[in-house]
């Protein structure tokens, strides 16, 4: 290498070189570092380096270079390496630098060394005399300075950590006697590596060393190292390696065009650390544990899982997470993707699997998600685990939910692979035609027919079939249910009726939810019912018919009966199907003794079968129905709140029928409490589209429709009202109380000043509600004639509204009821009456925290007040709004030019008017001038 000559050095000798030395990778900065320390080293003055950097970073390599390049400079070069297997052999470092510098050829002219004799000095043991001693380390600097005198001289030891003391207290004594000499110490440790012996670092390396810290290497020389293109590939194996190049090499050596890098590691390199952890009690142990526990390696369990004390156990994670082999966290793992599958590959193949099943059954023992312990199943293979089937079928489950159907085939395949019986072994595969399904729907139905090979005992094989018609329960989902049952069903068919009805019970109700049209005749289908004797097919019998009475809306009376009758054993799963259980509970909700029976048979401990149902929703949510059906929306409002929470949570709002229903009943509640906002922003999350094929739909498109309509937007609510009635005409649903569409259609066709499509709906909801006779339904129908009528017919139907109201739990519908016929009385003309009314009307509506009719009420009564008063001094008895109004009439202006001038709605103006005439004792506006006594203007403010 050609050398410049340095004229500033004071030994005239050769300056660093400009060119770097070769094969180092992105260490250009530290080698840049090492070049300014071998300048000031050619000033004549001591320096020092030390340079750090986790297992396989490069310090040897770095080191080797700066050897080089100090070579190169004219220093004396002597580089020391220390050795695990060296640690006890005393002075053997200092015996590797005596002889790297007496044995280096002397520049031409220069005298010999004069310490010949020193290596032989430092060559066997440790002095034992302190004069001994004394003169081994002055025999040891005489060979040091000798060399200095000479020239610049370079001395580099590799893994100082693992140095003999001795050697170390050699470089000690020395560091401070040539600091007036031209000499550059580089030392190599393992960063965070604990000094134990009797000299530090500090003490070899002097006091200000410069800290050379060896980190990975950037993704642009990774690419260089593996020869591969700079890119998304580069980054990944970066990322697995940390770009430390030891594990770079590794991963080259198998490295081939597609492979999973998430899987890649090496064998060799797990040996090596576990070689090297050896020094360090446990420190194997507690590694191979945390490779084992990967993101579940919790302390508690890296203990156990070890099989070591705690404190044992946090004295090797603190050494390993010292040397950067472990992360500095809360839940200690491997630094390194690629570090931990090399520690997993080191280990044999039943080992691992048996420390596997260890680890899941300590994570299933400590409560852990069946997921996580299933992750850990599917490593556990080729081993026994009896305990695990029902785990694995748990994860699949919640794969599912989680929109993981891959994980979940995994999870159900590791299942089979265990000793089952026929029984649990169809039960799987129909899960695992279900997972299948979502990821090759082609697929799913072989193994629905392997499925039914396995039937080996009707009873259980309808109970399996029935079961997967209550997991699934939207949308395609419910298609493969049904599907799959129909197979059974064939199956099971020439064991008779008693084998088969609870399986052709559930296959009805799946149908009949799933249809976008009428469901199937009820009555082809209950007489496949006539031979059973079997109490429980009774029970479910009347729970059917209890349902055909609601769609048909024919009696609440024989509906309830026939629903008292269903629920009078325990037989929960009718009233778990989503589309009975949403009917069930809207015909069930002003019947406080059935409801809380319905809420005992739902709560139960076990899980619903709908995966996407929490436990205990079905319960809550019919709580919450029947509380809003009585008029406390506050306490229904926190039932569904903290329902929707839940189904958020899982994901799976727009998806599941009893989320759908549940969303939409609390933006109806919203509405009614006047917190418009929360219902707009859950509407906004609700994905009409992902519901277009679901029962409960209908009821969804209802709460938008009454939202709209209660936020200024009259138009889109009336034709959503109209579609949610459609729908439910074309389902063959009659049942006036499942969404009261056409009422809250009729009162918004009265504000588009629609009044025969008003007369109209609300003719035909009396009717239904006549017909079906409950007191909540059949007193809100009345409410909505009494509103679409202005003679004393509409007070009549309003006062019986009222009369049918108060005996009943319907406190909401009796508090609208009471603000219709207080406003109607005030407009009568009764005034005194009306504050009576309008006063009950506001107390009922704000004990209800109904915040939008309390304020109507309340500015009724106002009204109602001041319009008593004006009354008294006006000698024709007319409120102050119908005063101006006839006035303004009986100048000539139409109705619609009233309304805009008063602000006030055509129907508003034509009820002042009609009132008007009552008082005032005539039929038309012709008679306003001549009764009124005189014309004037009307001041338009």
């Amino acid at each position: 290498m050609h050398t410049e000559v340095n004229p500033e050095s004071p030994f005239g000798g050769p300056s660093v070189p400009k060119r770097r030395a070769a094969g180092l990778l992105g260490r250009d900065g530290e080698l840049d570092t090492i070049t300014g320390l071998l300048r000031a080293a050619l000033q004549g003055r001591a320096v020092s380096a030390v340079v750090v950097g986790e297992f396989g970073m490069g310090k040897s390599s770095v080191l080797t270079a700066a050897g080089e390049l100090a070579d190169a400079a004219g220093f004396t070069v002597a580089i020391a390496t220390a050795s695990r297997l060296e640690t006890h052999l005393s002075g053997g470092v200092g015996r590797q630098l005596v002889e790297g510098l007496t044995h280096a050829p002397p520049e031409p002219g220069s005298p010999r060394p004069r310490t010949p004799h020193a290596a032989e000095i430092l060559r066997d043991h440790p002095p034992r005399t302190e004069r001994e001693q004394t003169e081994a380390l002055d025999a040891f600097f005489h060979v040091v300075r000798d060399a200095a005198e000479q020239g610049p001289v370079f001395l580099g030891i590799d893994n100082i950590h693992l140095a003999d003391p001795w050697s170390m207290r050699c470089l000690a004594y020395i560091r401070h006697r040539v600091e007036q000499l031209p000499v550059l110490v580089v030392l190599t440790s393992l960063i965070g590596h604990l000094q134990t012996g009797e000299v530090a670092l500090l003490e070899m390396s002097g006091c200000t060393p410069a800290t050379i810290r060896l980190r990975g290497l950037g993704t642009r020389h990774v690419a260089e190292f593996l020869r591969v293109t700079a890119g998304r590939f580069a980054e990944e194996c970066r990322e697995v390696t940390g770009g430390n190049p030891f594990l770079l090499g590794a991963l080259r050596r198998r490295l081939v065009p597609g492979m999973d890098l998430d899987t890649a590691g090496s064998a060799m390199i797990g040996e090596v650390l576990r070689v090297r952890m050896h020094e360090y009690t446990a420190a194997p142990k507690v590694l191979e544990a945390v490779a084992i526990l990967g993101e579940d390696a919790s302390f508690d369990l890296l203990a156990q899982l070890a099989g070591v004390d705690e404190s044992t156990a946090l004295e090797a994670i603190d050494t390993m997470v010292r040397v950067h082999l472990l992360t500095n966290s809360h839940r200690p793992s491997l630094t390194y993707r690629f570090v931990r599958n090399s520690v997993l590959a080191d280990m044999p193949l039943t080992t691992r699997a048996v420390t596997q099943s260890r680890a899941a059954r300590l994570l299933h023992d400590a409560g852990a998600a069946p997921e996580r312990v299933g992750v850990h199943l599917l490593e556990a293979t080729a081993i026994r685990i009896p305990w695990a089937v029902d785990v694995l079928r748990l994860a699949a489950r919640h794969s599912v939910v989680e929109g993981d159907p891959e994980l979940s085939v995994r999870f159900l395949s590791r299942a089979l692979e265990e000793r089952l019986s026929e029984r649990k072994r169809m039960a799987i595969l129909l899960q695992l035609a279900h997972a299948e399904f979502h990821c090759d729907p082609d697929s799913a139905p072989a193994r629905v027919r392997e499925a039914v090979d396995h039937i080996d005992d009707r009873q259980t094989a309808a109970f399996v079939a029935t079961a997967m018609i209550l997991s699934l329960c939207c949308g395609p989902d419910a298609r493969l249910a049904i599907n799959s049952a129909g197979q059974f069903a064939a199956r099971l068919d020439a064991g008779g009726p008693d084998a088969v009805w609870p399986l052709l019970c559930m296959t009805y109700l799946a149908e009949a939810g799933s249809r976008l049209g009428p469901p199937p005749d009820f009555r082809d289908f209950e007489r496949q019912w006539a031979p059973l004797n079997d109490p429980a097919a009774q029970q479910s019998r009347s729970g059917l018919l209890a349902l055909d009475t609601v769609r048909g809306g024919k009696s609440s009376a024989n509906a309830v009966r026939h629903f008292g009758e269903a629920l009078s054993g325990e037989q929960p799963e009718l009233f778990e199907q989503p589309y009975f259980f949403t009917l069930a509970t809207a015909a069930l909700a002003d019947e406080p003794a059935l409801t809380d029976k319905l809420c005992q048979v739902l709560d139960t401990k076990r899980l619903p079968w709908d995966f996407h149902v929490p436990k205990g929703a079905l319960a809550t949510l019919a709580r919450g129905i029947a509380l809003q059906a009585g008029g406390d929306l506050v306490r229904a409002s926190v039932h569904f709140e903290s329902l929707v929470r839940q189904f958020d949570e899982r994901g799976v709002t727009s998806r599941c029928p009893i989320a759908v229903l549940c969303a939409a009943r609390l933006i109806e509640v919203s509405v009614d409490l006047g917190r418009q906002d929360i219902a707009k922003a859950l509407l906004e999350r609700v994905d009409f589209g992902a519901t277009q094929a679901l029962f409960t739909h209908n009821y969804l498109l209802y709460a938008r429709g009454r939202l709209r309509a209660a936020t200024g937007e009259p138009e889109l609510g009336y034709e959503d009202l109209l579609g949610c009635g459609r729908r439910l005409e074309h389902h063959g649903m009659r049942f006036p109380g499942f969404a009261p569409w056409r009422a809250h259609a009729a009162r918004t066709a009265l504000a588009l000043g629609r009044t025969d499509a008003a007369a109209r709906l609300a003719e035909e909801d009396l009717e239904a509600a006549e017909r079906w006779g409950a007191p909540r339904i059949l007193g809100g129908a009345l409410t909505t004639a009494g509103l679409v009528r202005e003679d004393e017919e509409g007070e009549r139907l309003l006062t019986k509204a009222v009369d049918v109201l108060g005996g009943s739990t319907a406190k909401l519908a009796l508090a609208e009821a009471l603000t219709e016929l207080g406003v109607l009385q005030a407009r009568h003309g009764q005034a005194e009456k009306a504050i009576g009314t309008l006063r009950m009307a506001a107390q009922s509506s704000k004990h209800c925290g109904a915040r939008p009719l309390a304020r109507r009420a309340a500015e009724a009564l106002r009204d109602a007040r001041t319009s008593l008063t004006t009354a008294k001094d006006n000698e024709h008895g007319l409120t102050k709004q119908e005063y101006r109004v006839a006035l303004m009439a009986s100048q000539g202006l139409t109705n619609r030019e009233i309304a805009e001038a008063l602000h006030l709605t055509r129907r508003t103006v034509e009820l002042h008017l009609s009132g008007a005439y009552r008082k005032l004792g005539i039929t038309g506006r012709t008679e306003l001038s001549s009764a009124l006594g005189r014309s004037q203007r009307v001041d338009a403010d």
